[in-house]
């Protein structure tokens, strides 16, 4: 007779038997001893006729495996037309593999467009809680408005996750999460004003290096059930920036340069595959040995088309030895690349194309080349390296091609701050960029940094700075593009309120903005 005992000793899989006479046990019983949906369900890469639907297997997230058996289990799943699960209008089963740490990665279609639908999963008779997604509109249909998220830079130890409590009860057509989805090291101390204060909370690891330890730290937080509120409402467009990996990595580098690139490119493994397990994303973005191929593209309708790039992975070393500094020769490289020869190019096909009424490019690191000078000692213009202001020869490409075409919009994270200003071409303003705040990294903050007035006097084209923790909501018409920067007042402590500190407007057919 066929038990779970026997399974398991055997390392036998449900391949081998067939995921259609999967043995009853399978499908009768609750297999372990605790639930396996702890690390909940997502959605994301959203298409017309479907989206991807996400959950992993890890009754004891911590344990070896997860607290999984060495064996590939089918997971059933269902997508549904309304919220009780009245009209099931796509089901099936698939294989939670040991390969990629039991994640289910499940690519639904055949569905309605423009649309909201709920989904769950199933193994044996443990059911995960049912998540929301919705499909895009077709391509080229009449569309008047959209409203999606933007977030990022989620530092565990420097704050609570309200503000993805607030972000799931956000009417959304989707987020666009700009990558530091997890941080790689654990702070010795947490300071105030200089002071060692205690940690709002601790990562269970120091250091990540193997796959092993990077699972373990993507597991700590997503039992954070705000997160998973999030994660579970709206479909993501993920990226990631530096921390998935290390501090400021670029292609096979490391900020300090104490380890060969041939070594570092297996920690960048580890961490891209265990990256992948925990998004949202399609099969095409499996690593290839250390490369995801992340750059992608999203049209909403007539209204949007947004290209997501990828600001790590093709890069060149950051001139100067990174930092904050001055100009220095390496800025003006002719060689330098952010993106990449082919993924440049793929943008610039992109761009050229003019499907949608507001062009959109989501990525990580600011365009706007911001005097970073906050003090009256510092006598010459400061860069942040780790820019798009250290790579001049790619900065004025991109430059050049954003004066070729009307209403375009960058979004940007990893600064740890609000900020919206206008991007120029020489002497001739093309695009706005916004860049969003953290979620938690940097602590609870203040409206303004010490000095902040001084940068604004330095940057003619910074319109808007702000140092609070929260998310943006985009608001897109035909006629605008609004973007509102969404704080909470702490991150420090549970019950952080809400509030919206600006909202930066940028008009049909101008590229100019304005601030309320």
């Amino acid at each position: 007779m066929f038990t779970r005992r026997h399974f398991l000793s055997t390392g036998g899989t449900v391949t081998a038997l067939g995921l259609a006479g999967a043995p009853a046990i399978l499908k009768a019983q609750s297999w372990f001893l605790d639930y396996p949906f702890k690390l909940g369900v997502a959605s994301g890469d959203p298409a017309p006729d479907g989206f991807v639907i996400w959950t992993k297997l890890a009754p004891e997230p911590f344990a070896p495996h997860g607290g999984m058996p060495l064996s590939a289990l089918p997971v059933a799943w269902e997508v549904a037309s309304d919220e009780r699960f009245a009209t099931i209008v796509a089901k099936g089963e698939t294989l939670a593999r040991p390969e990629l740490g039991h994640s289910v990665h499940v690519e639904v279609s055949g569905l309605e467009a423009d649309r909201p639908y709920w989904y769950r999963f199933k193994l044996g008779s443990d059911r995960s809680l049912q998540g929301r997604a919705r499909t895009l509109p077709r391509p080229g249909a009449p569309v008047s408005a959209l409203k999606f998220g933007v977030c990022g830079c989620q530092h565990y130890e420097s704050g609570l996750f309200t503000a993805y409590r607030h972000l799931a009860q956000e009417d959304l057509a989707f987020v666009f999460h700009y990558g530091d989805f997890i941080y790689e090291y654990r702070y010795d101390y947490a300071y105030d004003k200089g002071q060692p204060v205690p940690k709002v909370r601790d990562h269970r690891l120091r250091a990540l290096y193997s796959v092993d330890d990077y699972r373990a730290h993507y597991a700590q937080y997503l039992l954070d059930l705000d997160l998973q509120a999030a994660r579970a409402r709206h479909p993501f467009l993920s990226t990631f920036d530096d921390h998935e990996v290390e501090n400021n990595w670029v292609s096979d580098l490391v900020q300090n340069g104490d380890v060969p690139p041939e070594i570092f490119a297996l920690r960048r493994q580890a961490a891209m595959q265990a990256w992948y397990e925990y998004m949202p994303v399609r099969a095409a973005m499996i690593p290839r040995g250390p490369l995801i191929t992340a750059n992608r593209a999203f049209n909403y309708g007539n209204l949007v088309a947004m290209n997501l790039l990828d600001t790590r992975s093709f890069r060149t070393d950051q001139p100067c030895g990174d930092g904050f500094k001055p100009h220095c020769p390496g800025v003006s490289d002719p060689k330098a690349s952010v993106l990449g020869q082919a993924q440049e190019a793929w943008l610039d096909a992109n761009l050229g194309r003019r499907d949608a009424t507001w062009t959109c490019i989501a990525q990580q690191i600011m365009v706007m080349p911001l005097d970073r000078r906050r003090y009256a000692d510092e006598k010459e213009k400061i860069l942040n390296l780790d820019s798009w202001a250290g790579y001049d020869a790619p900065r004025n490409r991109l430059m050049s091609r954003l004066g070729k075409i009307d209403n375009a919009v960058v979004l940007t994270g990893d600064e740890h701050q609000n900020f919206a200003g206008l991007l120029y071409d020489r002497d001739k303003p093309v695009a706005a960029e916004s860049v969003v705040t953290s979620i938690t990294s940097g602590g609870d903050g203040q409206d303004v940094r010490p000095g902040s007035d001084t940068m604004l006097a330095n940057n003619p084209q910074l319109k808007f700075i702000n140092d609070q923790r929260g998310y943006a909501v985009c608001e897109v018409t035909p006629e605008a593009w609004k973007t509102h920067f969404m704080v909470l007042d702490k991150v420090s402590k549970p019950g952080g309120t809400l509030s919206r500190r600006a909202t930066a407007t940028v008009p049909r057919g101008s590229a100019s903005l304005s601030i309320g």
